[in-house]
């Protein structure tokens, strides 16, 4: 049976830095974390990650970022390749003061647009019937439905992963080759 590793709650700590300096980090913490098993037997220990993000058309949750408020909200979708039979997950990341709580639910990638046009999530769109990804994504669409929010763009780029071996306390990730296009709907 698979485990859950998300975080549901976390502090989170970015920086950009060097490629000369990201291979300094990997080689310290490797010494005391364990390659991501999505990555274990890529080129460059990385894995492709894709996020479609919603937003009202006043841009609400961007400017909520920018402006720097404490207690805000983003909702992307988040896929790892394009095949058709790969799941889509409905992420809601808050930002509570200093800590970050995250909801996610996997969807089957057809029913993904019928959801961002406003149908009910049913557990006949989910990937599995634990109720609590259920709730992840009606908390979404009740979020997207209050704002108003549509795909507004995607961002993808590639991840190397390092995780704590004995529990999820403890995660590094170093993203590379980051870009972002518009995108006005869900692939």
């Amino acid at each position: 049976m698979a485990t859950d590793r998300l975080q549901l709650q976390r502090l989170e700590l970015k920086y950009f830095i060097s490629q000369e300096t990201a291979l300094a980090v990997r080689e310290f913490v490797r010494c005391y974390l364990a390659i991501d098993e999505f990555g274990a037997n890529k080129p460059n220990l990385s894995y492709a990650i894709h996020s479609l993000y919603l937003d009202s058309d006043d841009l609400r949750t961007y400017w909520d970022t920018i402006n720097g408020n404490k207690n805000r909200y983003k909702l992307r979708l988040r896929y790892y390749d394009d095949q058709p039979g790969s799941p889509v997950f409905f992420e809601l990341k808050r930002r509570m003061n200093d800590a970050i709580l995250k909801q996610r639910g996997g969807v089957r990638r057809e029913a993904v647009k019928d959801l961002l046009r406003g149908q009910l999530p049913g557990l006949e769109h989910m990937l599995s019937d634990n109720p609590k990804h259920l709730v992840a994504v009606q908390n979404f669409c009740r979020l997207m439905f209050d704002i108003r929010a549509r795909p507004k763009g995607h961002v993808a780029y590639s991840r190397e992963a390092w995780v704590s071996t004995h529990d999820n306390s403890v995660r590094v990730t170093m993203d590379r080759e980051v870009r972002f296009e518009p995108e006005f709907e869900a692939r």
